[in-house]
Protein backbone atom coordinates (compact mmCIF):
# COMPACT_ATOMS: atom_id res chain seq x y z
CA UNK A 1 0.00 0.00 0.00
CA UNK A 2 1.57 3.22 -1.06
CA UNK A 3 2.16 5.93 2.04
CA UNK A 4 -0.33 8.38 0.32
CA UNK A 5 -3.42 5.41 0.91
CA UNK A 6 -2.16 5.03 4.25
CA UNK A 7 -2.30 8.77 5.14
CA UNK A 8 -5.80 9.03 3.00
CA UNK A 9 -6.65 5.87 5.02
CA UNK A 10 -5.96 7.30 8.52
CA UNK A 11 -7.28 11.08 7.55
CA UNK A 12 -10.58 9.22 6.73
CA UNK A 13 -11.04 7.42 10.08
CA UNK A 14 -10.35 10.43 11.94
CA UNK A 15 -12.81 12.88 10.15
CA UNK A 16 -15.18 9.99 10.83
CA UNK A 17 -15.04 9.43 14.01
CA UNK A 18 -15.73 12.87 14.74
CA UNK A 19 -19.47 12.46 13.00
CA UNK A 20 -20.76 10.26 16.26
CA UNK A 21 -23.67 11.24 17.90
CA UNK A 22 -23.91 10.60 21.47
CA UNK A 23 -27.14 10.26 22.86
CA UNK A 24 -28.66 12.16 25.68
CA UNK A 25 -27.84 10.37 29.25
CA UNK A 26 -31.13 8.72 30.69
CA UNK A 27 -32.09 9.30 34.70
CA UNK A 28 -29.32 8.34 37.35
CA UNK A 29 -30.39 7.06 40.52
CA UNK A 30 -28.84 7.62 43.55
CA UNK A 31 -28.21 5.61 46.25
CA UNK A 32 -31.02 4.70 48.75
CA UNK A 33 -31.54 7.42 51.64
CA UNK A 34 -33.57 6.60 55.03
CA UNK A 35 -34.64 10.16 55.23
CA UNK A 36 -37.51 11.68 53.58
CA UNK A 37 -36.20 14.89 51.08
CA UNK A 38 -37.73 18.25 52.26
CA UNK A 39 -40.22 19.86 50.66
CA UNK A 40 -39.09 21.51 47.93
CA UNK A 41 -38.25 25.51 47.98
CA UNK A 42 -40.11 28.23 46.17
CA UNK A 43 -38.45 30.11 43.90
CA UNK A 44 -38.56 33.25 42.24
CA UNK A 45 -37.23 33.23 39.05
CA UNK A 46 -38.23 35.97 36.46
CA UNK A 47 -38.23 36.10 33.03
CA UNK A 48 -35.48 34.28 31.40
CA UNK A 49 -32.02 36.62 30.69
CA UNK A 50 -32.00 34.69 27.20
CA UNK A 51 -35.36 34.34 24.90
CA UNK A 52 -36.30 30.98 24.68
CA UNK A 53 -34.71 29.13 27.62
CA UNK A 54 -36.34 27.00 30.19
CA UNK A 55 -36.15 27.24 34.02
CA UNK A 56 -34.74 23.96 35.30
CA UNK A 57 -36.03 23.48 39.33
CA UNK A 58 -33.86 23.63 42.04
CA UNK A 59 -33.71 20.80 44.29
CA UNK A 60 -32.41 18.42 47.18
CA UNK A 61 -29.53 16.21 46.39
CA UNK A 62 -27.81 13.95 49.08
CA UNK A 63 -24.74 15.14 49.47
CA UNK A 64 -21.72 13.66 52.08
CA UNK A 65 -24.64 12.56 54.29
CA UNK A 66 -27.42 15.51 54.33
CA UNK A 67 -29.47 17.14 51.93
CA UNK A 68 -28.30 20.06 49.97
CA UNK A 69 -30.13 22.20 48.16
CA UNK A 70 -29.46 22.69 44.30
CA UNK A 71 -30.42 26.12 43.00
CA UNK A 72 -32.54 26.35 40.05
CA UNK A 73 -31.22 27.74 36.29
CA UNK A 74 -32.43 28.71 32.77
CA UNK A 75 -31.08 26.48 30.09
CA UNK A 76 -31.32 26.46 26.57
CA UNK A 77 -33.90 23.36 25.53
CA UNK A 78 -32.45 21.14 23.39
CA UNK A 79 -33.99 20.73 20.26
CA UNK A 80 -36.04 17.31 19.93
CA UNK A 81 -36.04 16.66 23.55
CA UNK A 82 -37.94 17.73 26.69
CA UNK A 83 -36.77 18.23 30.09
CA UNK A 84 -37.49 15.67 32.80
CA UNK A 85 -37.21 17.33 36.39
CA UNK A 86 -35.85 15.77 39.27
CA UNK A 87 -38.00 13.99 41.37
CA UNK A 88 -37.14 11.44 44.71
CA UNK A 89 -39.00 8.37 44.40
CA UNK A 90 -39.88 6.63 47.59
CA UNK A 91 -39.04 2.51 46.89
CA UNK A 92 -40.06 0.47 50.88
CA UNK A 93 -38.47 2.36 53.69
CA UNK A 94 -35.65 3.62 51.73
CA UNK A 95 -35.67 7.14 48.84
CA UNK A 96 -33.95 7.32 46.16
CA UNK A 97 -33.28 10.48 43.98
CA UNK A 98 -33.90 10.81 40.22
CA UNK A 99 -32.08 13.62 38.55
CA UNK A 100 -33.46 15.35 35.98
CA UNK A 101 -32.25 14.42 32.29
CA UNK A 102 -33.06 15.38 28.63
CA UNK A 103 -35.61 12.94 27.00
CA UNK A 104 -35.95 12.60 23.27
CA UNK A 105 -40.12 13.28 22.31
Amino acid sequence: MSPKLVALSALSALLLSACVVAPAPGPYYGQPVAVAPPAPRVEYYGAPPVVGQIWIGGNWAWVGGRYDWVPGHWERPQPGYRWVPHRWDHHGDRWRERRGYWERN
